[in-house]
């Protein structure tokens, strides 16, 4: 079977990724099940930059197949912040909670279409001696006037799908990983990871 480590250490992404790729006859280690303990700088200026360069370090430092994502939020009111500084907004240690509520502060008199907003996913893929390929998704949807929902993470509280009627983090996991940027993004990807299995 073979191995390819996923350039992360949280584990809600970890959990919604092997539910994903649940149908590949490979074992998926996170960083921490590689026993790998490492921060990797992002400073990349686009989602897609910073997900190739997590993969690519990955692969570069164990020899292995890595893939690598780099995510987040982007809110049209607030010039499509927080962005790339999804995970590091207002401080590497912030709560989501405490982030969540800033960004509806933020769009206190914002009205409908005003609040709109959108995930981002991009999914890069490094194998030793191939070309490194990457995968954009997104999922478009609208910051909510209150923090809702159980399930999830990050900001899925806050982001409302309004054909849904709900915020990501009242989804199912099948439900969320089925419409999700990051679910997505793995789907396109899956083809090319079966290329090297």
């Amino acid at each position: 079977m073979k191995k390819i480590i996923f350039a992360t250490s949280n584990e809600g992404k970890m959990r919604e990724i092997r539910e994903i790729l649940k149908d590949l006859d490979i074992e998926l280690l996170s960083l921490k099940d590689a026993g790998l303990d490492l921060e990797i700088e992002e400073n990349g200026t686009t989602f897609e930059e910073n997900a190739i360069i997590k993969a690519k370090y990955v692969m570069e430092l164990t020899g292995e197949m890595a893939l690598a994502d780099d995510s987040g939020l982007e809110v049209d009111y607030m010039d499509k912040a927080p962005g790339v500084y999804s995970a590091r907004f207002l401080g590497e240690n912030t709560s989501y909670d405490i982030k969540n509520q800033y960004i509806i502060d933020q769009l206190a008199t914002a009205k409908n279409e005003e609040r709109s907003a959108r995930f981002v996913c991009v999914i890069a893929y490094a194998v030793p001696g191939a070309e490194i390929v990457a995968r954009r998704a997104d999922i478009e949807g609208i910051i909510a006037t209150e923090i809702v929902g159980e399930h999830g993470f990050g900001y899925d509280p806050i982001f409302f799908l309004p054909e849904y009627h709900c915020t990501t983090a009242q989804l199912s996991a099948e439900q969320k990983n089925a419409i999700s940027h990051r679910g997505k993004a793995l789907n396109a990807m899956k083809d090319e990871i079966k290329k090297h299995l």
